[in-house]
């Protein structure tokens, strides 16, 4: 989750090493390649004498990638994937929709091999739950969850999970991390966890899962450090892109670690794709970013469909001992990697420029009896040109011609026909079929999706101020508010769409017609929520978390009477609403309520003021929020009162093809320390907090509550 440093050195190959990765993590992920062909010898040389001595020095012996995991080199295509989605989840069924889900991915470009499934950020530290809890809260429990991961697994497709170091100020597990990670992971039969915001993963959790009988695979957000890599087999790669693709370290150290490059807010992915193929490691096709959509265009998602394609078939040779990265090619811009293996050689390669390349491509050292094949358009060559021979040897130099793309990527092969087997010629038969159309015919069109607000229903129209409510009367507002996301950046597609707009946005601010309407002075308490409960014999379906602090009987705390209810969710809050004919509010009718014609910051004001909230709770634990009506002082100019700083309320909700979300209000008396990444507060009155839904029992919180809205006869 870190924003990109590059740093550049001098390295031992005589030329500058750029250091690609992120915050807080090592140097060094990628190696650039040489400045041309006639430098290619002296680099190659100096890259494999490094390679050797590392090697020695670290006294590696890759007996983890022996005995171990040994899928993880193949998983080419690996999403960040977040439990919220609608394509995964379906909450009006209250089940998992996996088919549903890969289908997706198989329609638009050929699967996925694993998928990292996120559950905590950016929803973590709402209220104390912890990473390890926000996975117990997910539907079904563990459960739940262990049988969502085997449906996963019954598609062949590996499940990792997020592990995030940074949550140490929510609840306090009583043990390491890497104990309650590695047992918990055990229990839904996960194959592995990135390390989150890490540039290495310490051997603890390795070891411990080891122990557990449950080995993981390790993939830290920073890619590994060299001295890792014994038990590090994966790794997220954050590379600065030059013209002349660049050499992964760690792959080129081990050649059965691999690394997956990942560009979540990234538009055009020829970079990502290119790099990843030419280096025949992964790529994380991050499309639901925190639940925003930035979906890959048809012609990334095309290109990823063609090279995933190549890059499984061939993925024994992909981790080729003898891999020769930047061989040399004959026109300028393209660039190839050599994978050779027994009795076969694979070549993949990339054209970095903007223009077809026809025509000549390499001259290669090769046995003339072999057959050769374009295994990017799925056809034999047969015009190949021997160039010289070597004496009687079969072994010649000899010139391949076939055409690569602009921007796009070849494929080349060889084989000693004897070894040649039926899933040859069907494989090359399906690239065919894929590569008639040109990459350039598909579209590179970013898609914004377009949301729709879930209208909260009129009331029955009260003639009079019901008890409890507070009469605010009509007006021409200037509705105007923002998002405080951590991660949202000021484009199209973050945030909110209201009604007026024609796409979600950060900024919003509109001149609104509002009728007048009543809204409850306090937010909704325990007792009355409790009378709700005996009158209505209201239970919802799904009970996860619901009156989580309340007793099995049915009672809540002693001296909670006046406090706001909590862990219930919007639809529990509607339900409430709905029996007494009321609503929830509209989230500019709350503002309204809280801010008046003055557009202050505040409800008091335009300067924060400690003494008219409760005071926040910095720790571990959660007494409970105040009592509603204990800070008067902190009422609106409608007298309307406790809407900052107690606890979060519910307005509007909010859904896209592929994810639900809900406008949070008035911030909550929790803030837990020691990271940057809880959910920020949206005190002020000119704030909202988008928080994303997915199923009641992680929807609800013990620091969300709520109060209702009844519109005026």
């Amino acid at each position: 989750m870190w924003p990109k440093l590059v740093f550049a050195v001098s390295g031992l190959f005589g030329f500058a090493i750029t250091f690609c990765g992120t915050i807080g993590a090592k140097a060094g992920e990628c190696i650039p390649g040489p400045r041309d062909v006639t430098a290619f010898p002296a680099w190659l040389s100096n890259l494999t004498e490094w390679r050797h001595s590392t090697l020695v020095k670290l006294k590696y012996n890759g007996s983890v990638y022996d005995k171990f995991l040994l899928w993880t080199p193949s998983t080419f295509t690996s999403p960040q994937v977040m439990a919220h989605d609608r394509y995964l989840y379906d909450p009006v069924q209250g089940e998992y929709t996996v088919e549903k889900f890969l289908n997706d991915f198989k329609t638009r470009y050929n699967g996925v091999d694993s998928i990292l499934l996120w559950h905590s950020y950016p929803n973590i530290g709402i209220d104390n739950r912890n990473q390890f809890d926000m996975l117990r809260s997910l539907p079904g429990g563990i459960d739940g969850v262990h049988s969502l991961v085997e449906q996963f697994h019954s598609q062949g497709v590996k499940v990792l999970f997020p592990y995030n170091p940074w949550d140490q100020g929510t609840r306090n597990e009583g043990k390491m991390d890497y104990m309650t990670l590695t047992e918990l992971l055990k229990q839904v039969d996960a194959d592995g966890f990135n390390g989150d915001t890490m540039s290495y993963v310490s051997q603890d959790f390795w070891s411990q899962s080891v122990k557990n009988n449950h080995p993981l695979a390790i993939e830290p957000e920073g890619g590994p450090q060299e001295t890792t890599l014994h038990y590090t087999k994966m790794g997220w790669g954050y590379w600065k892109f030059e013209f002349i693709p660049c050499v992964d370290t760690y792959k080129w150290l081990e050649p059965r670690h691999i690394t997956h490059i990942c560009e979540r807010w990234q538009m055009n992915h020829t970079n990502n794709l290119q790099n990843a193929y030419f280096n025949g490691i992964g790529f994380v096709s991050w499309e639901n970013v925190w639940g925003i959509w930035n979906g890959m265009s048809d012609r990334d998602a095309q290109a990823l469909f063609r090279i995933s394609t190549i890059m499984r078939y061939f993925s024994h040779l992909l981790v080729s001992s003898d891999w020769e990265p930047h061989t040399p090619t004959l026109q300028s811009g393209v660039y190839a990697s050599k994978w050779p293996g027994d009795h076969e050689t694979l070549w993949t390669l990339v054209n970095r420029l903007p223009s077809d390349k026809t025509g000549n491509q390499m001259e290669i050292e090769v046995d003339h009896t072999w057959s050769f094949y374009d295994c990017y358009h799925g056809t034999e060559l047969e015009n190949v040109k021997k160039t010289s021979a070597n004496g009687t040897v079969a072994v010649q130099k000899t010139i391949v011609s076939f055409p690569i793309e602009a921007l796009g990527y070849g494929c080349f092969f060889t084989i000693d026909p004897s070894k040649e087997n039926t899933t040859l010629k069907s494989f090359l038969a399906h690239m065919s079929a894929l590569t008639k159309k040109p990459l350039a015919s598909y579209s590179t069109e970013h898609v914004v999706l377009k949301q729709t607000m879930v209208v909260n229903e009129p009331s029955m129209h009260h003639s009079a101020t019901p008890d409890g409510m507070v009469k605010i009367p009509a007006s021409l507002f200037n509705f105007t508010v923002h998002g405080i996301e951590i991660e949202q950046g000021n484009h199209l597609g973050v945030d909110f769409q209201y009604l007026w707009e024609q796409a979600p946005q950060v900024y919003h601010s509109h001149l609104t017609n509002i009728s007048a309407f009543y809204i409850d002075k306090y937010p909704v308490t325990n007792s009355q929520y409790k009378e709700f409960v005996r009158k209505s014999g209201y239970k919802p379906k799904d009970t996860m978390n619901y009156l989580h602090d309340w007793s099995s009987n049915g009672s809540y705390p002693d001296g909670w009477d006046k406090k706001p209810v909590t862990w219930i969710d919007i639809d529990d809050a509607r339900s409430y609403c709905k029996s007494l004919d009321k609503r929830l509010p509209n989230e500019w009718e709350w503002q309204y309520a809280a801010q008046g014609m003055d557009n202050r910051m505040y409800p008091w004001g335009n300067s924060w003021d400690s003494k008219r909230v409760p005071t926040p709770v910095k720790g571990r634990d959660l007494p409970g929020p105040a009592d509603v009506d204990s800070h008067p002082s902190g009422a609106s100019t409608f007298g309307v009162q406790d809407m900052v700083g107690n606890v979060y309320q519910w307005t509007n909700e909010f859904m896209d093809e592929h994810t639900r979300k809900a406008v949070l209000r008035g911030g909550s008396y929790y803030q837990p320390q020691g990271s940057h990444w809880y959910l920020p507060q949206p005190y002020r009155l000119d704030e909202h907090q988008k928080f994303l839904l997915m199923a009641p029992g992680m929807d609800r919180s013990a620091t969300i509550g709520f109060r209702c809205a009844a519109d005026v006869a």
